[in-house]
C-alpha cells in the first residue's frame, strides 16, 4: 500500500449549503485531491463514493489516502479520509481505470426536453441554497422546488457561471446541485443532508472536459423513516451521458420559522 498527506485545501465559503459545505463540491475536492497524489497515473475515474461524517465547515480540509502499489495495473483504487481540525469529517474511496474495447449500451437516454434558450430561470433562494449563486438554472419541465407536485423529480439545465468546463470533477458536483427531489411535492424547505454519495463516471468523459449546459435529472427512488434515497442523471449539451449517482439522505424535521440558517 502507498500512503499520501495532502496539503490543504481550502473551502470556498460560495459553496455553502444548509449545515456546512456543499456535498457535491466536498465530493469533487475529494476526488480532485486523490486523483493523481495516489493512483500512480492518469486514469479517469470510474466511480467516487464519498460518505459525510460531519459538517464541513470552513477550515482547511486535509486529505489522507492510501492505494495498492503495483506497476502496470489497469485500474486504482484509493482509500480517503478527509479532516478539519484533526477530526475526521468525510471518508470514501475511488476507483480509477483506464479505457479498453468493449461493447457499448445507453440504458439512460437523454430527456426529450426544450434547449436551456427555451427555458426560464430558477432563481434559488439564497438563505435555502447559498451555493446555487454559482449556477445558472433552468428548469426544463413543469416539476419545480416546492411546487406541492404529484412527483418527486427534478430536471434542469445547469451551467457554471464561472465559465468552467464539464469534467469529472464538475460532473460530481452537478449530481447533487438540484434540490432533493422530494421538494418538488413540498411547499415548505427543510434540510435533507447527504449522507452517502456514490457517483459512476461514463467513457464520456475519457477524452476529455465538455463545455457550457449540462442537464441534470434527479429522482427520489424511495423515502421513508427519515431517510430518502436519491439517483440523479448528467449529461452533456449534446446529449452524452456523463455521470449516474445514487446517494442516502437524512431527512431532517421541518424548522421552526425564522430558524432556515441556525
Amino acid at each position: 500500500m502507498t500512503t499520501t498527506t495532502d496539503a490543504e485545501i481550502r473551502i470556498d465559503p460560495l459553496w455553502r449549503s444548509w449545515e456546512g459545505a456543499h456535498g457535491g463540491h466536498v465530493a469533487a475536492l475529494a476526488l480532485t485531491a486523490v486523483r493523481d497524489r495516489f493512483t500512480g497515473g492518469p486514469h479517469p475515474v470510474r466511480t467516487l463514493t464519498t460518505h459525510y461524517l460531519a459538517p464541513v465547515g470552513d477550515s482547511p480540509l486535509h486529505f489522507s489516502g492510501a492505494a495498492p502499489a503495483g506497476p502496470g495495473r489497469r485500474t486504482a483504487t484509493c482509500v480517503f479520509t478527509g479532516h478539519q481540525n484533526g477530526v475526521p469529517v468525510i471518508s470514501g474511496s475511488a476507483l480509477f481505470g483506464s479505457g479498453r474495447q468493449g461493447p457499448s449500451y445507453d440504458g439512460s437516454p437523454v430527456p426529450r426536453v426544450p434547449e436551456p434558450q427555451d427555458c426560464r430561470r430558477l432563481e434559488l433562494p439564497g438563505e435555502l441554497s447559498p451555493f446555487a449563486r454559482q449556477l445558472e438554472i433552468r428548469p426544463a419541465t413543469a416539476d419545480l422546488p416546492l411546487a406541492g407536485g404529484d412527483r418527486a423529480e427534478l430536471t434542469a439545465w445547469i451551467r457554471f457561471l464561472d465559465g468552467r468546463a464539464l469534467d469529472a470533477p464538475a460532473a460530481v458536483t452537478l449530481t447533487d446541485v438540484l434540490p432533493p427531489a422530494l421538494y418538488a411535492r413540498w411547499h415548505t424547505a427543510r434540510p435533507v443532508p447527504t449522507a452517502e454519495l456514490t457517483v459512476h463516471l461514463t467513457d464520456a468523459l475519457d477524452d476529455g472536459a465538455h463545455e457550457g449546459w449540462a442537464l441534470v435529472r434527479i429522482r427520489t427512488g424511495h423515502a421513508g423513516s427519515g431517510w430518502a434515497v436519491d439517483d440523479s442523471a448528467v449529461w452533456s449539451a449534446d446529449g452524452r451521458l456523463l455521470a449516474l449517482a445514487r446517494q442516502s439522505r437524512v431527512v431532517r424535521p421541518q424548522p421552526a420559522a425564522g430558524s432556515v440558517n441556525s
